[in-house]
């Protein structure tokens, strides 16, 4: 699998789809890596080269000292651009991924196509949540707060319906380095760009999860009336909504991007 060497982190990625064709990026949750889009790089690699990554301190990624930033995180998206010698893409993130959006479209407008921001928010928590899973991991690991990560992640239906696929997810949350989770949960804890997100000018796709505890769909709706001309799409999900709803996913990218 391929690499690149940021600094002081080793960037692992995928690319694929016909070469020459539009570039669609896609940015993982925390806890996750980037096999999470896996039915996404099926579907859009037909007509698209799609470049997936895992997160400094997720999957394959190097998990470098913490605590992490969400600019950290996301100038490590641009020298990984950089580095593939690709000047604009589409962008594509699911909360954490989503933030990493946020700042890209305040940041470094000029580096995107479209921006999708799925399942996310401009703050998300508080030091009140995040500080005791933090301290939660690093007492007891991954596995100590796996169980209730899912419960917030899909449904009670879907997680009965698809056991097979709720059970990977879980598999790969447990095998997250824990420092590297830890890292990212303090750059999630501290970002806030409830102020900023209005400076986004790129088009912007806001898609939220009708069932999502973690970020409610007010959050997404917050997203679509601050940043301008943004659209906003609700689907019947949770968390991981382009898992649980993968074929709603897909239309709404899919509608948003030949627009």
């Amino acid at each position: 699998m391929p690499f690149v060497q940021l600094g002081d982190a080793r960037i692992n990625y995928l690319l694929e789809g016909p070469a020459g064709a539009p570039v669609l990026m896609f940015s993982n949750s925390l806890g996750t890596n980037y096999s999470m889009w896996d039915s996404q790089a099926a579907q859009f690699r037909k007509t698209l080269r799609i470049l997936r990554y895992d997160t400094r301190g997720h999957g394959e990624s190097a998990a470098t000292p913490g605590p992490y930033s969400i600019e950290q995180l996301a100038k490590d998206v641009l020298g990984l651009l950089d580095d593939l010698h690709l000047e604009r893409v589409h962008f594509c993130g699911l909360s954490m991924g989503g933030m990493i959006g946020m700042w890209l479209g305040v940041n470094a407008p000029q580096r995107l196509h479209k921006l999708v921001l799925c399942n996310t928010g401009a703050k998300i928590g508080t030091s009140e949540t995040w500080n005791p899973r933090i301290e939660a991991v690093r007492k007891g690991g991954m596995k100590a707060i796996a169980s209730a990560v899912i419960e917030r992640w899909f449904t009670p239906a879907f997680r009965t319906k698809d056991s097979a696929a709720v059970a990977n997810t879980q598999k790969i949350l447990e095998q997250t380095n824990p420092e590297g989770y830890v890292a990212c949960c303090a750059a999630v804890r501290d970002f806030d760009y409830r102020e900023r997100v209005k400076k986004i000018h790129v088009p912007t796709q806001v898609i939220s999860g009708a069932h999502d505890p973690a970020t409610p769909p007010a959050n997404g709706r917050f997203l679509a009336e601050q940043i301008p001309g943004a659209r906003y799409a609700e689907l019947n999900a949770a968390h991981l909504s382009n898992i649980e709803d993968r074929d709603g996913f897909d239309r709404e990218v899919t509608a948003f991007l030949n627009a």
